[in-house]
């Protein structure tokens, strides 16, 4: 069986590393039951545990409810009677025992494709808020610390392989300020097969429907392209580099925050 400290040690790695996880802790127990108050078990965002808090139906449901936790990134409170399966508990040992979810969420994570001036503002707003940034450029004088200070990561490559190596969830959202429509349309198509909440465009209206007809000419579906935001960001009339960063941001968080999302 897991000791506490081991259990610690997986639970700070997973949360350094960005790895959504559900400590369970057993917080009351009365009469008759597997596990007693203090028991802890880890349900990893994949499927996968550590510890245990009673086995059977009842651990079963806890991680269910605990997977429930880390979609919604809201903490619980579980309780479960153990007498009588006949009327849907979960376990006949005789007791009652209550269990707390806490939901560890790693960051919401903001790929920035295109780090010249305006992806370089938006990577700094991006940190600023408290979002992990990723900065993908193929040109690696844009990917310095010097240039990029606030980036996680700073990708110098092909997009199709930065997001190979850094697999986008769908806590995630792209934003797209490349340096020109041909960029756009290759690697718009790698970006719609990932899962990502938000993903938006910089351009005009009309540099996106070059794109827009450029991409289904090739083979991409039109109701795929509705996820995209283009032009990119809420109109608040901005005009520096920074008021395009938030307006970007500010549409991010809206898409974000938005219930269901």
């Amino acid at each position: 069986m897991t000791n506490d400290g081991q259990m610690l040690r997986e639970l700070a790695a997973a949360v350094a590393g960005g790895r959504p996880v559900t400590q369970a802790t057993i917080v009351e127990t009365n009469r008759s039951v597997p596990r007693h108050a203090g028991a802890k078990m880890l349900i990893f965002g994949d499927g996968a545990t550590t510890g245990t808090v009673g086995g059977g139906a009842m651990e079963a449901a806890v991680i269910s409810e605990a997977r429930q936790a880390l979609r919604t990134g809201t903490p619980r409170l579980l309780e479960y009677d153990l007498v009588n399966p006949a009327e849907g508990d979960p376990g006949i040992c005789g007791g009652t025992v209550k269990i707390y979810l806490e939901p560890f969420m790693p960051p919401h994570t903001v790929y920035v494709i295109g780090c010249g001036h305006v992806g370089s503002s938006v990577v700094d707003l991006a940190h600023w808020i408290g979002y992990r940034t990723i900065a993908i450029d193929d040109r690696r004088e844009f990917l310095t610390e010097e240039a990029l200070p606030n980036a996680d990561v700073r990708y110098h490559g092909r997009v199709e392989a930065a997001l190979a190596a850094h697999p986008v969830t769908e806590d995630s959202s792209i934003v797209v300020v490349t340096r020109s429509t041909d960029l756009d349309a290759a690697v718009l198509p790698r970006v719609l097969e990932t899962p990502a909440r938000y993903i938006g465009v910089m351009g005009s209206r009309t540099r996106w429907r070059a794109t827009r007809d450029r991409l289904i000419s090739g083979g991409v579906a039109p109701e795929e392209l509705e996820r995209v935001h283009s032009p990119i960001g809420l109109e608040v009339n901005a005009e520096t580099l920074e008021e395009i960063a938030v307006s970007i941001m500010s549409e991010v968080i809206m898409i974000n925050r938005s219930p269901g999302s």
